[in-house]
């Protein structure tokens, strides 16, 4: 009797999924070990920026003189993660303001493209600034494991020395807020 080496659908199903999750575990893993670590000092950077439709020059030691600064990185403006990401971030404006804290987003994106996404999901709250050349991405370890021209999603949470003291990387974008929130209410707990 010759044995049979077909799978069933079931089969197939299971061994795509396990793979899947194979895949997507390792793509994490990569993420955690490329991202900058707290105690870290953050780069300095300036990029053109935008917020609420209107252009700028953002500067990262300049925004660190009034409170710590979220800096965090989104793959493209308009996409839906990035989209929800955004929108998150600008219902949470007033919270991190309230910690003296500033958000900035940082892509790829042209500075055209990122006026009308600072109008769009970000609500006109928060900056983002654009990263032509990639550079602070590739500073803050931050491009996408399969391509340097995208920014992978990791947010920072810098403070006014400006050491990293908190990260987060996940490709998912719903937890960035809250874990950048709660790390700011953290870091304001133990200065005072």
């Amino acid at each position: 009797m010759k044995p049979t080496h077909q799978l069933n659908l079931k089969q197939i199903h299971f061994l795509w999924r396990a793979l899947a999750s194979v895949v997507a575990s390792l793509c994490l893993q990569s993420i955690a070990l490329a991202q900058l670590q707290p105690g870290a000092t953050a780069p300095g950077f300036s990029a053109p920026a935008a917020l609420a439709g209107k252009t700028f020059t953002f500067t990262l030691t300049e925004a660190l003189k009034t409170g710590p600064v979220i800096v965090y990185f989104y793959p493209k403006a308009f996409t839906s993660g990035c989209s929800i990401e955004a929108n998150l971030f600008a219902q949470a404006t007033d919270d991190f303001q309230a910690l003296g804290a500033t958000v900035i987003g940082v892509s790829g994106d042209d500075i055209e493209t990122l006026k009308k996404f600072s109008l769009g999901p970000c609500g006109g709250k928060f900056a983002v600034a654009a990263d032509l050349d990639r550079t602070t991405m590739k500073a803050y370890q931050a491009t996408m494991f399969f391509s340097s021209a995208m920014a992978s999603r990791i947010s920072y949470v810098v403070t006014p020395d400006q050491k990293i003291y908190f990260t987060h990387a996940s490709l998912n974008p719903d937890q960035h807020v809250s874990t950048t929130l709660a790390a700011v209410k953290r870091w304001r707990e133990q200065i005072k």
